[in-house]
């Protein structure tokens, strides 16, 4: 895996900011099935994924093992970054209301804000980024 700096550090927040856009999406579904009797609220698992695969890249065994053959099980292998995916998930461990809906309106806006405030600052990451190159150009 070749990437400069600037390269993985601008595809990082595209991918952040992408992760964001179906977050938002995710939050406005489970607002709107607030009252659906049995509906279970989604969540997007994307930001510990991403950490897992980016730790692997510095998580080299002091010993790697030597594979005589393809069939042998290597004891570490390095997980491209690029390979991950923002998931919807399930949340079947709480119930909120007595219907067994488990969307907490105040949640989820308070998950609206908080995701709102971040794709903001991964925009003025990304534009501080491009910012930093342009004045490099200049």
């Amino acid at each position: 895996m070749t990437t400069n700096n600037f390269e993985k550090t601008v595809d990082l927040l595209h991918r952040a900011m992408d992760a964001s856009l179906i977050r938002r999406d995710v939050i406005a579904h489970n607002m709107s099935n607030s009252q659906v009797p049995n509906y279970k609220r989604q969540i997007v698992n994307f930001e510990s994924e991403l950490k897992r695969a980016l730790d692997t890249e510095q998580d080299r065994p002091a010993l790697e093992l030597n594979l005589t053959d393809p069939r042998h099980i290597p004891n570490w292998r390095e997980r491209d970054y690029r390979d991950v995916e923002p998931r919807r998930v399930l949340d079947y461990t709480s119930t909120y209301n007595n219907n067994g809906n488990n969307v907490d309106p105040e949640q989820e806006l308070t998950a609206a804000l908080e995701n709102e405030m971040s794709y903001t600052l991964l925009t003025q990451a990304t534009a501080f980024e491009f910012d930093q190159i342009s004045r490099a150009l200049r």
